[in-house]
């Protein structure tokens, strides 16, 4: 099959400055599923968040979009990318979704409910493996290979490189020539470090919501589609243009208690003031709720006693006065 490498102007930018470095290929334990069938993109428009019929349009349609899939409260139930892998509108549309893995039973209850009679099938892709790709180089990236499905910009922000589809076992220096497999907990401290959310610890399942989880500035939402599966909530919210908490990226200075911060824990303020949550994190670097009222003040979390500091910050890719 043929890798479909998708060039983005910022990305390649990005990967000038990282020059000389061998990319690096993170497996994920994410799940894919398939989605197939002359009325794929119809079906999961209604579901979603993003502008799915994209993936079907005639002309430039995108290779990948990001989206969430909200309960009736408009909160998230699940965070997907989409792949497109149908080439062109005379084929029948080929949607891969990727979600996390843990709740690949549960999305595919989910769909199968609203599926009724729609001409689509839905199966799990158990022979494809999922990559995250950092790129050093842009020469490193290839233009074809056998054991290579799809080759795209990660659709959240350019910062976080592709994502790379392939062949179960697949050899990756054949796809990527010079790269290397790194450790999948060095992609999760680089989400940390970007406040990139990604599964159900970083976005509890009828919790959070879509836009308080940035899901604006990673291009995961669409405010003109049709209706969809909470869409009033977020609609008003988008409208009427206050948003205070937000998603962002937490270190922690100091040593850690030897258990590690606890998902769910309360943030706070010196002075005691309940600033937010902790959400998940890894070593020294998180992701947490916080209130925007509270991202310059010393924070904490109570543990047993002991406080344990840390800092917010806000990361480099959002939109300028997007923290206000």
């Amino acid at each position: 099959m043929l890798v479909r490498a998708i060039t983005a102007p910022g990305l390649r930018r990005w990967c000038r400055s990282q020059r000389g470095a061998a990319a690096a290929c993170f497996p994920l334990g994410r799940a894919l599923l398939g989605v197939r069938g002359a009325e794929a993109a119809a079906f999961l428009q209604g579901l979603l968040t993003n502008d799915v019929t994209q993936l079907v349009a005639e002309g430039d349609a995108p290779p990948a979009l990001y989206a969430h899939a909200l309960n009736v409260q408009g909160r998230c139930l699940y965070d997907v990318i989409l792949y497109r892998l149908h080439r062109s509108t005379a084929e029948e549309p080929h949607i891969l979704l990727e979600c996390d893995s843990s709740v690949l039973d549960s999305i595919q209850q989910h769909l199968k409910l609203y599926k009724i009679r729609r001409k689509v099938t839905i199966a799990p892709c158990p022979d494809l493996s999922l990559w995250a790709v950092i790129p050093g180089d842009t020469s490193s990236l290839p233009k074809c290979a056998d054991q290579a499905l799809l080759l795209t910009p990660d659709p959240r922000a350019e910062v976080m490189g592709w994502r790379l589809i392939a062949k179960k076992g697949a050899n990756l220096s054949e796809i990527i020539p010079g790269s290397q497999v790194g450790d999948v907990q060095d992609y999760h401290r680089h989400r940390y470090k970007q406040g990139i959310p990604e599964g159900v610890k970083d976005l509890p399942p009828g919790v959070a919501l879509p836009l308080e989880s940035n899901l604006a500035f990673m291009n995961g939402i669409s405010f003109t589609k049709g209706c969809y599966i909470g869409q009033e909530l977020t609609a008003r919210t988008h409208h009427m243009g206050v948003i205070r908490k937000r998603l962002l990226p937490v270190t922690f200075p100091g040593p850690l208690p030897p258990a590690g911060i606890p998902e769910g824990a309360d943030i706070l303020t010196q002075a005691g003031k309940r600033a937010g949550k902790f959400r998940a994190g890894g070593g020294e670097r998180g992701i947490a709720l916080l209130r925007l009222a509270h991202l310059q003040e010393p924070l904490c979390i109570p543990l047993a006693g002991d406080r344990v500091e840390l800092r917010a910050t806000t990361p480099e890719w959002w939109p300028k006065g997007a923290a206000k």
